[in-house]
């Protein structure tokens, strides 16, 4: 009890949840961890018809990070509806569905597909994905291209909506008041920050899209900048998440006005990290002699 935090109206027994595109379904995770004992799992980002992904390499380990060119590889809405949705009809876990697409369209077809699933808490609409009839531009780079998409998925669903905000923006704090405006429930902040990786041998660029999402703690003091931001000039309820690796970093993100956490990068390198933690945070309740964890959201 000492962890559980209410988010947009959604209970989490903790402030623990799996980032977006690197714990699979959840299935797979299940196995290792148990997703019952975090407060939640943020699914593989989802597209209507599905993707392949990238081609070439995808992973390039950084001296303090992850570069990233999946691609947004899955198995599209409809088969996650019908093939892993179910899973999470028997689990005690917030259930996140992050939602992407490439068009106005998409994004429309997948809400109205997900609309019926009653076992989804909270739809987390990613809008760092590449508007094609943009140019390739992200439709979150822009604050008010970003209100276009936002307005019209608050209209077509009654599920909880969270934002999932690219740091790459013009104006992270606009971002998030336009984010506000549009009656979202809460803000996921951040994506990954635009990278580059070269293979000084070959002289071209590790990847074929030659940039790369860069996570994991290269990109933490920012990303925690960008939440106290936005926890100081909005009242979103904020999924913080950028490098969290330690207790340490978990503390300070609740501090900056987090409410919930996201894990990612760092379970690459142990699958465990997020319940060792949980048990961080419990212990800093007991020696701080707080009633709840909710006590230092927002602190700073």
């Amino acid at each position: 009890m000492a962890l559980k935090v209410n988010f947009a109206g959604v209970e989490f027994k903790n402030p623990i949840v799996l980032a977006s595109g690197t714990s699979g379904y959840g299935e797979e995770f299940d196995e290792i961890i148990g997703l019952e004992n975090l407060g939640g799992i943020s699914t593989k980002g989802l597209t209507i018809g599905g993707k392949k992904g990238n081609s070439g390499q995808r992973i390039y380990e950084t001296s303090s990070g992850l570069l990233n060119s999946v691609g947004l590889e899955n198995i599209g809405v409809e088969r996650y509806i019908n093939e892993k949705a179910p899973f999470f009809d028997t689990k005690d876990t917030v259930h996140i569905v992050n939602l992407g697409g490439n068009s106005e369209e998409d994004y429309l077809r997948g809400i109205d597909l997900l609309n019926p699933v009653e076992n989804i808490d909270i739809i987390e609409l990613n809008i760092s994905c590449p508007n094609v009839k943009e140019g390739g531009i992200a439709f979150g780079i822009k604050t008010e291209i970003a209100r276009t998409i936002v307005k019209k998925i608050r209209e077509s669903t009654d599920h909880k909506l969270v934002v999932k905000c690219s740091p790459n923006c013009e104006d992270i704090i606009s971002m998030a008041q336009m984010i506000e405006e549009e009656k979202a429930d809460g803000i996921s902040l951040v994506n990954t920050f635009l990278g580059m990786a070269i293979d000084i041998d070959k002289k071209k660029p590790i990847f074929n899209n030659t940039y790369a999402g860069l996570s994991g703690p290269a990109i933490k003091p920012i990303a925690l900048r960008m939440v106290h931001q936005v926890a100081q000039n909005t009242n979103l309820p904020i999924m913080g998440l950028g490098g969290i690796t330690t207790v340490r970093d978990a503390l300070e993100f609740l501090m900056a006005g987090a409410t919930v956490l996201q894990i990612g990068t760092a379970s690459f390198t142990n699958p465990r990290v997020s319940l060792k933690i949980i048990e961080g945070l419990e212990e800093y309740v007991k020696a701080n002699d707080l009633k709840n964890i909710s006590e230092i959201i927002g602190i700073v």
